[in-house]
């Protein structure tokens, strides 16, 4: 016990702003009152469907005794729910005035529906049905003009896998998943730098490393059990620091339930803070840099021996005055002098980033910025260190490195005439060789009039890319839309060109022959078929496309059809490589960690660090830091609340106590614009506008947050990273009071 971590005395932190968890817990109990049976086989025997820290039953492969969060018993009732009545199918348009969280309580879709135009509502259709119009559409379009796209929601790494072979099997490179959303710059950026292309590190090492580093992300909230870890790493010693704008309560401090001393007195996770502006972490990177140069706290042996192009990081980072730094950086030298004398004391320290790093214009940038802050020090390629951009939902790991990616096929392999080449030999099937369309360009098509056949499992485009009007308007235009999903969306309801088809999936616990995840660590795990309550004629997420692809072309069927999940796993074992082993997966608690604990490194005794690059050496990056605009407006960037992905559980966010209107801003923002705390406030730019309420809080002066997807109609379409494609979710803004 380390009394010098306690939050309070008084008991689970009565009177502070926090989740009530025990109650959280009760309201779950009562929410699954009538499946409990079923909920607790869920819990105790599947892999977890909600971040990607990864579970098997109720446990973990990071340290001992339960890992269990709000997060997965929040999205237990998705997997728990009865069928919702279909008759409310008949009136779409009525439908599409509910928000997404009304339309979920509904309850599970469990028949196939048909909307055509011009049709108030879905009508029921036969699964033979639904298949041959499905089929039959597919077969008749150009496969430039066919796009799939896979959302995270609980999908498997077998359904990613199928959907991606069924849309190569039809001749279209058009599919892409959830992942370009989150960490595609960081699945570049890493590949570029170091060779690899995922954590180069386990969980484990977070526990007992000197320094563990948080840049723009928010652990408390989207993946709650990293709590846990950092209390056990802080009882080991480990420091903590956090650079992000807005100083996070849950990083301050937390009530970890399942640890006795947490749950009464709380616990500091943070030891150090340093708040920089929107888009200011690669400048203050650049400023520690330098100071580690200037000091001479760098790792010359680990420089020189290893990598490449530090000359030129330095050359550059030498040139730039300490004015454009800290403007750009929106702190001090001081600062970053401070935070370089942490990393100087650090012998080992882990580097954790997430989507306040990566959802940026120049998200690529930011992250091989982190890579030359760890190479400059010496932190890959051995215990304790390492780098992770950190996932927040179960599939998305997996989902790239299955193909279900327009720039990629299985393994890496590159999206070309050698790929395709190679991939036509392993399928037995002619296989495009063109790059196909991300998320963002499928939606820039279809509003161009260019996609004709749309397949989506999961996924809501109306809120989670920018500009939802413009999203509309491009949805709008597909003749044939067919989504495959568990409950409603908005999306589904509106009108279609021609027809709108409802395909109700099966969640991973009631898909035979189970299914796998992939885990931020690359631990591939297994979480079997769970006997309980089924839902009408449900199908499997894998079946599906490959029922459509096969009755598209029939004559070749048999080059896509799989038996069950462990035909599919076979498979993929056979066409990835690095997934060796998950063909011998069959059971709750089998796994395997594809590239073992740590990435970059030799193994064996004295191991030593190893790079997968062209030369064998990591790469620095120049890091490029430009002047920022000082037109009087306000950087602004979305944020998460109390939701899981752009499914909002509850209005207020119990780690802030803000609502979904609130508008976080600086107090010296607030005093200079006139406004005070709750006061009606309207922020607006050349894109659109919100209307919110003023919530002053802990944010570095210039800077605000709003949430997301509410936020979205501040965020410019068409902004995007040119190396992957990720969407800029920020935007610059004027907010002013507004009388109400």
């Amino acid at each position: 016990m380390k009394r010098e971590d306690w939050v309070s005395l008084r008991p689970n932190g009565i009177g502070q702003i926090k989740p009530n968890h025990y109650l959280d817990m009760a309201r779950i109990i009562w929410r699954n009152r009538d499946q409990l049976p079923y909920a607790w086989r869920i819990l105790t025997r599947g892999v977890c469907d909600g971040c990607a820290l990864g579970t098997a039953g109720l446990h973990d492969f990071t340290m001992d005794g339960v890992h269990l969060c709000m997060v997965r018993l929040e999205l237990l009732r998705l997997n728990t729910a009865p069928a919702l009545d279909i008759r409310a199918l008949d009136d779409a348009e009525k439908l599409g005035r509910l928000s997404s969280a009304e339309l979920r309580e509904m309850g599970r879709l469990p028949f196939p529906m048909l909307r055509r135009r011009g049709e108030r509502g879905f009508t029921r259709i036969s699964w033979d049905e639904a298949i041959d119009l499905a089929g039959s559409t597919a077969a008749k379009t150009d496969p430039q003009r066919m796009a799939f796209y896979m959302t995270s929601r609980g999908l498997t790494n077998e359904a990613y896998y199928v959907a991606q072979k069924a849309a190569r099997f039809l001749g279209a490179n058009n599919i892409d998943n959830s992942a370009r959303i989150c960490h595609a710059p960081s699945t570049v950026a890493l590949r570029a730098s170091i060779g690899a292309s995922a954590s180069t590190c386990s969980y484990k090492d977070w526990i007992g490393s000197d320094l563990l580093v948080f840049f723009g992300s928010n652990t408390p909230n989207n993946q709650p059990v990293t709590t846990k870890y950092i209390y056990y790493a802080r009882q080991q010693g480990t420091r903590v620091a956090v650079v992000n704008p807005y100083r996070e309560p849950g990083l301050e401090r937390y009530w970890i339930p399942s640890v006795a001393e947490s749950a009464l007195f709380g616990t500091k996770l943070a030891d150090e803070f340093y708040q920089v502006h929107i888009g200011g972490d690669r400048a203050f990177i650049a400023g520690a840099i330098r100071h580690l140069v200037e000091q001479g706290w760098i790792n010359d042996d680990f420089i020189s021996e290893y990598t490449s192009g530090f000359d030129e990081l330095k050359t550059r980072l030498l040139g730039y005055s300490w004015e454009l730094l800290e403007a750009a950086a929106g702190t001090t030298r001081e600062d970053m002098l401070r935070f370089a004398r942490v990393l100087a004391g650090a012998r080992n320290a882990v580097f954790v980033w997430s989507m306040g790093i990566t959802q940026h214009r120049d998200g690529v940038a930011n992250v091989r910025a982190i890579v030359d802050l760890a190479l400059a020090r010496g932190y890959i390629g051995r215990p304790k260190c390492g780098l992770m951009p950190i996932r927040g939902h179960s599939g998305v790991q997996g989902g790239a490195e299955v193909g279900a990616v327009p720039n990629q096929f299985p393994g890496g392999v590159a999206v070309d005439e050698a790929g395709a080449a190679h991939m036509r030999r392993l399928w037995g099937f002619d296989v495009p060789a063109k790059r196909g369309l991300n998320a963002v360009e499928m939606i820039d098509a279809a509003e161009a009039g260019c996609i004709d056949w749309f397949y989506q499992s999961g996924g809501n485009f109306l809120e989670t890319l920018p500009e939802p009007d413009f999203v509309r308007r491009a949805v709008e235009r597909i003749p044939v839309r067919i989504h495959q999903d568990i409950v409603l969306s908005p999306q589904m309801m509106i009108e279609p060109r021609e027809a709108a088809l409802l395909l109700p999936a099966a969640t991973r616990y009631e898909t035979r022959g189970g299914g796998t995840e992939t885990t931020t660590e690359r631990r591939i795990l297994f979480s079997p078929e769970i006997p309980g309550r089924r839902i009408g004629e449900a199908r499997a997420e894998w079946e599906i496309p490959m029922l459509i692809a096969e009755r598209a072309r029939p004559g070749d069927s048999h080059l896509i059809h799989f038996d069950d999940g462990a035909a599919i796993r076979r498979e993929i074992a056979r066409v990835i490589p690095a997934y060796a082993g998950i063909e011998n997966l069959n059971k709750t608690g089998d796994q395997v960690q594809w590239g073992g604990e740590r990435l970059c490194e030799e193994p064996g005794p004295g191991a030593r660090p190893s790079f997968k690059t062209i030369d064998g050496r990591a790469h620095f990056s120049v890091i490029d830091v430009a002047a920022p605009e000082s037109d009087g407006r306000l950087r602004l960037t979305t944020r998460r609340g109390k939701q899981f992905n752009s499914m909002v559980q509850a209005l207020r966010d119990p780690l802030t106590g803000a609502s979904r209107e609130d508008v976080f801003i600086s107090a010296e923002d607030a005093a200079r614009l006139g406004i005070k705390d709750g006061d009606a406030v309207r922020v607006r730019n050349e894109t659109g506008e919100m209307r919110g309420r003023c919530r002053v809080a802990k944010m570095a002066p210039g800077n605000v947050e709003v949430h997301w997807p509410e936020g979205n109609v501040l965020i410019r379409r068409g902004v995007c990273d040119p190396d992957c494609g990720i969407p800029d979710y920020n935007a610059t803004v004027y907010i002013e009071a507004e009388k109400r």
